[in-house]
């Protein structure tokens, strides 16, 4: 996996990322959800090498990455805070200007830092998310049994800490097939890979912290940003399980194209077969729409990159 990919672990202002870092040309990051970590990315970052730098990060809490104490408020744990990392990262990789893909969580992250970071980002691509602030706005009972983390990992500690700890190869098992994905999609590496990343308390502590935040902190972050009338200015692209919940709960609204449209200036976007891990389903495909969106920017790399 992640072939001709180096590892570096970098030591930021708050704490340390991992990441694997490969390719060539304009530099691409690629942000992860839950329960995965940078491994989720392990097909789509070699397909995308030939063309972009790719750089696979573990966001704060997850994975490889640090821990940072959290605070009364989680804003340790807010994406504006993961947000930040990355832009750090990037820098201390060389790159003062960059591209963005992010997936459940690492979604979240990606249009923070387009939001909070208009000058480092040059095109973001979300996948299988709306914003956070429209997503708790419109939470109900599906939202509620079907993707439990919202509510349950965002409870005060320790009951969602004792849980994921008592039990973490439950926790990735539910995830997968709950949301949609074969679980023979997965190779044994990969899912205990998932469940080894849960084993350790301190980063299912600070995992929960993220949910917490985004309960919170992030709710406020984004509705702020809305009051004030604060777009994404860059380009943005969405995609979307077309088995799942972002493609049928919000068809009434015009589905998750309307909803980016309130949010962003420049929309595109379409459906992707498989469940909310599609990625990790159908990475040829993925890889490929990611591919198309991204390129206008080829041959911008010298610019973009510190020397």
């Amino acid at each position: 996996m992640f072939a001709g990919f180096s590892a570096t672990s970098l030591q930021l202002d708050e704490t340390t990322i991992f990441a694997r870092v490969g390719g060539t040309g304009p530099p691409l990051l690629l942000l992860h959800g839950f329960p995965e970590t940078h491994l989720m990315w392990r097909d789509i970052a070699t397909a995308l090498a030939p063309r972009f730098t790719v750089i696979a990060a573990d966001l704060r809490g997850y994975g490889q990455s640090g821990c940072p104490i959290s605070s009364a408020d989680h804003s340790p744990y807010a994406k504006r805070a993961m947000a930040g990392d990355m832009v750090q990262v990037m820098k201390r990789l060389g790159f003062e200007q960059f591209m963005v893909a992010g997936h459940d969580r690492g979604g979240r992250v990606a249009y923070r830092l387009a939001l909070d970071h208009p000058g480092e980002i040059s095109k973001v691509a979300v996948l299988d998310v709306i914003p956070t602030a429209a997503a708790w706005d419109r939470a109900d009972a599906r939202l509620a049994l079907s993707f439990w983390p919202w509510s349950l990992l965002a409870q005060p500690e320790p009951l969602p800490e004792r849980l994921i700890g008592a039990a973490p190869d439950a926790i990735v098992d539910n995830a997968i097939v709950q949301w949609g994905s074969p679980a023979e999609m997965f190779s044994a590496e990969v899912r205990d890979a998932y469940v080894d990343a849960l084993r350790d308390a301190v980063h299912v502590h600070a995992i929960c912290e993220e949910y917490r935040a985004a309960a919170m902190i992030d709710r406020e972050h984004d509705a702020l940003d809305q009051a004030n009338g604060r777009r994404i200015e860059c380009p943005l692209l969405a995609l979307w399980s077309s088995e799942g919940a972002v493609e049928n709960w919000y068809a009434e609204e015009g589905g998750p194209l309307a909803i980016w449209r309130k949010w962003a200036d420049s929309v595109e976007g379409s459906p992707v077969p498989g469940g909310h891990l599609f990625p990790e389903e159908h990475p040829h495909q993925t890889a490929a729409a990611l591919s198309k969106f991204f390129e206008d920017n080829r041959g911008n790399d010298a610019s973009n990159r510190v020397l």
